[in-house]
């Protein structure tokens, strides 16, 4: 990003804060609810970019995460329910989203499938099993996390609630998108990803075993849609229903590419594209400008679509060069 551009950057950000403080100083408890409201949605938001992500600067392009946040959030649903444990639901939604990784990996770098054909048959799947077994389970849920306070931080006014005083799932996040980051950019691993995503022959030449990276990528990025899978039905929700992730896979996808396959840039989207979401349901809570629903919940989408379609204005957006690509060992 260039020099005048990150300044501009700034200096909306800085109007931004300073706009909130004021709707803050005018109605608190409806400006902290609007922004805890932006954190919660960001959360998923962001667990579905970096798992996006993974695939991505490994050179392998994953439309499955709606799939894979459903399923996974049926497995920590239920589990959660038969055990009574909210952390067992969450390593079994963990486990479920690693499984479904594997398979994407198994289709798009084993079998060589088409990888948008293999992300559409595990979306399809996710939608269709757990319709499936829901009509014929009895999980009634045990709650969902409740919030932890970081001690003197969660008493910081509207900071507090909103940024320290959230369940651990949340919390979780935040310190993934550090490990990521650290990861991606700042390790071995790190730059042998980047390596297969960009140049897997030239990576093949010295050492790299390609496929067995992007078999190994693919399915730890869906341990981390699993994750959020978990969160949704375990943090954010509570219950399991129908088609519970409602297109949160694909906002995630936005979501990675309006923040440029990094960590900390998807989350400040993820943030942007959460805040719609809060106004969206806070619009409907209130009633606001008698507004028929079914126009206020289109408010996000419709948002993602501008954003992503003007986003070249804030600078050039690379893909990996060997994206989508198959790769055949010499």
């Amino acid at each position: 990003m260039k020099l005048h551009q990150k300044r501009l950057l700034y200096a909306g950000l800085i109007v931004l804060l300073v706009v909130i403080w004021i709707f803050y100083a005018a109605n608190g408890p409806q400006t902290t609810a609007v922004l805890a409201g932006t954190v919660r949605a960001a959360t998923l938001l962001a667990l579905g970019a970096m798992c996006g992500m993974i695939g991505e600067r490994s050179g392998v392009v994953n439309i499955g995460i709606e799939g894979q946040f459903l399923l996974s959030a049926f497995a920590a649903f239920t589990v959660a329910s038969m055990t009574s444990s909210l952390f067992l639901g969450t390593i079994a939604g963990i486990g479920m989203g690693l499984l479904m990784g594997w398979m994407l990996a198994a289709m798009a770098v084993g079998l060589k499938v088409d990888q948008i054909i293999a992300g559409t048959v595990l979306n399809i799947a996710a939608l269709g099993l757990t319709s499936f077994f829901y009509d014929r389970s009895r999980s009634l849920g045990v709650g969902k996390y409740t919030n932890i306070d970081l001690g003197p931080l969660a008493d910081i006014p509207l900071v507090g609630t909103v940024l320290f005083s959230r369940p651990p799932l949340t919390y979780l996040t935040m310190a993934l998108l550090i490990v990521v980051h650290v990861a991606l950019f700042r390790s071995v691993w790190g730059m042998r990803t980047r390596a297969i995503g960009e140049h897997p022959g030239a990576a093949d030449t010295v050492g790299i075993d390609v496929l067995r990276l992007r078999y190994f990528n693919v399915t730890i990025a869906g341990g981390l849609a699993g994750l959020g899978g978990a969160y949704l039905a375990l943090e954010a929700v509570g219950t399991f229903s129908r088609a519970m992730s409602g297109g949160r896979g694909f906002l995630a996808l936005a979501v990675m590419i309006f923040g440029r396959r990094t960590p900390f840039v998807a989350y400040a989207a993820a943030l942007f594209f959460g805040f719609t979401t809060a106004l969206q349901n806070q619009f409907q809570l209130n009633n606001t400008f008698d507004i028929p629903p079914q126009f206020v919940g289109m408010l996000p989408f419709v948002v993602t679509i501008l954003v992503v379609a003007l986003s070249g204005l804030i600078g050039s957006m690379r893909d990996p060069a060997a994206l989508g690509q198959t790769y055949e060992k010499g």
